[in-house]
């Protein structure tokens, strides 16, 4: 159960400062996240122990605790084992009448010194050592005359057996060099391997050292001493020399003697003073120093300083918290940690902070615990003991470093205090937050913008703020980095981002061109700078989705340089030659078409390119060659204006596909003939002749080219097309109302000779009624054979003569007689060849074959005679299932099947059926008989056909190979 008087202390403990309203998160991101530590930043514990008697004086380092007593006791303590307490009796060592003035105790916690002086005139001071592993006190023999007021230990002693070199401040203001043995043969005397005074601070003034520090710089052989008095701060700096890896500091001072030491002074009427040094992780130093005024603290540049008189770069003095109730004004002590001094009264401790002088902690003590007479720190440790005459209290540090980033926030060190804000995000949004907001208030827009980017403040607020003062710049920046900050996935906002800074960079630049300044080096910035955000891998991916958008947008603002530079960048190609055209840069159009070898394009753009640049699209055409199709053309083709110059041009590209590619679309060559029709009867007449008088190999159309020659009344085209489709006798009457020798051409035309005669009469009917010109009708009869006098003689009219036909009459009957000649003597020929054949059948009738029993069948080698055969002419002979089993595979499927239902019928029918006479007068067994014999033996298998069809077919199957040649093996 906690007792009154320790919740009376809990009470005392009080931290003064809260977190400001004013200093509340602001950003949105983090505003409910809680940014202060709960708990105390200092908080103090009283040990579980009690001296013997009041405590004088205290020491502590590397845990181990000394305090002295007035009973002339030491009370030592092992922090680490708390069990363990002794107690050395130390007055019975020295001078009865001495009174100790303090103690020191080395970095490492073995070597301590306690300096007594007399208390009366009679006597001397007197300086005592005691090891840790001792308990016998002794006397350093040469400290006789000296009052050590304060020690300065060399940390870089790792011995536990000796200090190593160490410096000594007298209250007379020497300074003294010694090193100083734990292995010391003397009962009462310590082992000192030297003693000498090095330098003298008061030079002949009694001025008592109250502090010293020393320590090697950067591993050299130099050195920085600090040596404080009541009013004075000294700096020495110098090269020691080394003996046996160990510095001889007196060298330092060497050079002090003939010039004037280095000082920091503050006037002051106390007759003490307290030096503290502080190391923080980078091993950086910082000082402070306890004045009269306050504290004055620093921090040291041991390498940009090292040539000059002074090594701290930074040096202020700290004001003491004001207190009207308080009876001292100036603390008795204090300790220095890395941001914080704790001051201590004779019945309170204060924190005050380093950065901003603050107080931020306050604790009182109670007269139950008696009076404060030291707050000390352990060099290594860093732990922190307030010490009164009845108890010891420890402190602990908690996070002091929480507030800090704060203060340097305050201050405006933001660099600062984003490294110590431990990477708090919401501490490091609130430092951005500040900078932001000062560097808008002060005017400096673009850097504004790239912090306020940086942190969780609305998005519309900071854009606003821009807008209002027109700092598109700013607000280009800020959009940009929000826009490198946002994830993949966050496609709704980086697309209205790239949007709008698309829409600033392209108003940004119409402006300077309406104002005449495109070549202004403000314009080309601009310009470059947009270049580079379109090439940024977010706005790339972005321009999939809203391309279209940003078209428009760059369109509403006449920016066709831009416009076409995007869709080249996104290869967007369809809209790079819409521009081009836009700009009615035409040949640009085409020449990108060409480069780009996308048939899709050539087809889409073709229709406004050939109105505009006819030959120039054509040529582009032609230059493409196979690799577009003349079809998916047609569109663009039907669309062009029909006035000579457009239609010559797709003629030309026409007659080069078809001539130089051999193209067959019959849609091509209707509209070729069709512009052949239209506007050239050669060309078309040539064409007709180039596609021939094939049907088949033609083309084009036939009707259609009939039906539109028609159209066009093109006569003679239209002569050439009938002809085409076997309209013969209308080709010739055609051909004959405008032009009768091409009516002669086209009756010389037909294979079949009666057609040809019946054209050739009309022909002749025609030039005979029209003209009754005897010597033309007569050279008819010499052009065409086919047509005699008499055919012709109807023609004529009734008062022509015969005696103008004498000669055709006599040459017609001529040939008459010939052709009966020529039929008498074809009908004796007849006659005698059929003689012949009646010969020849009457002799196989009477013919026959002598069959021996010697005889085998060709097939299977047996005798001939033991089962039914078939004898052919050639003299093969073959049983008859021999034959039939090889014949079989040979036949046709429609024989082999009719031949497998007779054998099935001769088999299942009885005798009775088979026995029954059919319409010929033989039996339906001899019937069915004879047709089998018709299939199996219409031709000897060895003779016929069949074996010639076999000449190339090989011995052995090739299903029987492997098994033959393993047979062979």
């Amino acid at each position: 159960m906690t007792s009154i008087f320790d919740q009376y202390e809990q009470e005392s403990q009080v931290t003064q400062r809260a977190v400001p309203v004013s200093e509340q998160m602001t950003s949105s991101g983090y505003i409910s996240m809680q940014l202060e530590d709960n708990k105390p930043m200092f908080s103090k514990q009283k040990m579980n122990f009690n001296p013997s008697d009041r405590i004088t004086f205290v020491a502590v380092a590397s845990d181990f605790l000394v305090l002295a007593m007035a009973n002339g006791k030491l009370f030592r303590l092992d922090l680490k084992n708390p069990d363990q307490q002794e107690e050395i009796h130390y007055a019975k060592y020295v001078q009865p009448n001495s009174r100790l003035t303090s103690i020191f105790l080395d970095p490492l916690g073995y070597h301590l010194l306690m300096s007594f002086t007399p208390r009366n005139k009679d006597g001397n001071p007197e300086l005592v050592y005691l090891h840790r592993k001792s308990s016998k006190v002794k006397v350093v023999a040469k400290s006789r005359n000296y009052e050590v007021t304060e020690v300065g230990w060399n940390y870089e002693n790792t011995s536990t057996a000796t200090t190593a070199p160490i410096l000594l401040g007298t209250s007379q203001g020497h300074i003294l060099e010694t090193e100083l043995e734990a292995n010391s043969d003397k009962m009462f005397t310590a082992s000192h391997q030297y003693w000498r005074q090095v330098f003298d601070i008061g030079k002949g003034n009694d001025t008592p050292i109250t502090g010293i520090e020393f320590r090697r710089i950067n591993s050299t052989t130099e050195y920085f001493i600090f040596i404080t008095t009541p009013n004075r701060l000294y700096q020495f700096i110098g090269d020691a020399v080394f003996t046996d890896d160990k510095p001889s500091l007196q060298y330092i001072f060497h050079s002090y003697l003939t010039i004037a030491e280095s000082f920091q002074e503050i006037p002051s009427t106390l007759n003490y003073s307290q030096l503290q040094f502080f190391y923080d992780k980078k091993n950086l130093p910082t000082f402070a120093w306890l004045t009269e005024p306050g504290i004055f603290h620093g921090q040291l540049d041991l390498n940009s300083q090292r040539n000059s008189n002074s090594l701290f770069t930074q040096g202020e003095l700290i004001n003491y918290p004001a207190d009207a109730n308080a009876k001292e004004t100036v603390p008795i002590a204090f300790v220095l940690t890395e941001f914080h001094v704790l001051l201590m009264y004779s019945n309170k401790v204060k924190a005050v902070s380093l950065l901003n002088q603050e107080l931020v902690y306050e604790d009182n003590y109670s007269e139950a615990h008696g009076k404060l007479i030291n707050i000390v720190q352990d060099p290594l440790k860093r732990t922190i003991w307030a010490i009164t005459d009845k108890s010891v209290f420890r402190y602990k540090v908690t996070r002091e470093e929480r507030n800090v980033w704060r203060i340097y926030s305050d201050k405006k060190q933001f660099d600062l205090a984003k490294e110590h804000c431990n990477n708090n995000p919401a501490f490091i949004d609130i430092i951005n937050v500040k900078q932001a907001e000062l560097l808008f208030s002060e005017g400096d827009y673009d850097r504004s913008a790239e912090i306020f980017a940086e942190t969780q403040s609305s998005f519309e607020t900071v854009c606003l703020k821009f807008l209002e003062i027109n700092q598109v710049n700013a607000l280009k920046i800020y959009l940009g980095k929000r826009l490198e900050s946002l994830q993949e996935d966050e496609n709704t906002l980086i697309s209205m981002i790239v949007i709008w800074m698309t829409e600033l960079y392209v108003s940004q630049l119409g402006q300077l061109r309406r104002s005449g300044k495109e070549d202004s080096e403000e314009y080309h910035h601009i310009q470059s700078d947009f270049e580079v955000f379109l090439l940024q891998p977010k706005v790339v991916k972005c321009m999939q989705h809203v391309k279209s958008v940003i078209y428009d947008v760059m369109s509403s603002h006449g920016d066709k340089q831009n416009l076409i530079k995007l869709t080249v960048l996104n290869e967007d190609y369809e809209n790079v030659i819409s521009q081009h055209i836009y700009r009615k840069s035409y040949l640009e159009a085409l020449n990108m078409l060409q480069t780009l070898k996308k048939p899709e394009l050539f087809y889409h753009f073709a229709p406004l390119l050939m109105e505009e640049t006819a030959k120039s699209t054509v040529n582009a055409l032609i230059s493409q060659g196979p690799k577009l199709s003349p079809s998916k053309l047609l569109p663009a083709f039907l669309a062009c204006p029909k006035d000579e110059a457009h239609v010559n041009e797709i003629v030309r590209y026409l007659e080069f596909m078809v001539q130089n590619f051999n193209v067959k679309d019959r849609a091509i060559h209707n509209y070729l003939l069709t512009l052949y029709a239209e506007s050239d009867l050669k060309a078309l007449m040539r064409y007709l002749t180039r596609q021939g008088q094939d049907m088949s190999l033609v083309n084009y159309d036939i009707h259609y080219a009939l039906r539109l020659c028609r159209e066009k009344g093109l006569s003679e085209a239209c002569v050439k097309l009938s002809t085409l489709l076997g309209l013969w006798e209308t080709a010739t009457e055609l051909a004959l109302d405008f032009d009768v020798s091409l009516a002669k051409d086209v009756a010389s035309m037909p294979d079949d000779t009666r057609l040809q005669r019946r054209l050739w009469l009309g022909v002749a009917e025609h030039i005979i009624r029209k003209n009754q010109d005897l010597k033309e009708a007569m050279s008819l009869l010499e052009e065409c054979p086919l047509i005699k006098i008499e055919d012709i003689l109807p023609f004529f009219s009734d008062v022509v003569t015969i005696d103008h036909f004498r000669e055709p009459i006599c040459q017609s009957l001529q040939e008459y007689n010939n052709q009966i000649e020529e039929l008498k003597a074809e009908m004796e020929d007849a006659t005698k060849s059929a003689e012949y054949v009646r010969g020849e059948i009457q002799s196989f009738r009477n013919r026959s074959v002598l069959v021996s029993v010697s005889d085998a069948c060709c097939v299977c080698g047996l005798a001939l005679l033991l089962r039914p055969f078939y004898l052919f002419p050639c003299a093969h002979r073959f049983h008859s299932d021999c034959l039939l089993s090889e014949t079989l595979p040979i036949l046709a499927p429609a024989r082999r099947n009719k031949l497998t239902d007779l054998q099935r019928q001769l088999a299942v029918l009885s005798n009775v059926e088979l026995a029954t006479v059919t319409s010929s007068g033989l039996p339906f067994r001899e019937v069915i008989k004879n047709e089998i014999d018709d299939i199996v033996a219409s031709e000897c298998i060895f003779c016929g056909e069949h074996m010639i069809a076999c000449i190339d077919k090989p011995f052995i199957a090739d299903e029987d190979w492997d098994r033959v040649m393993k047979e062979w093996e």
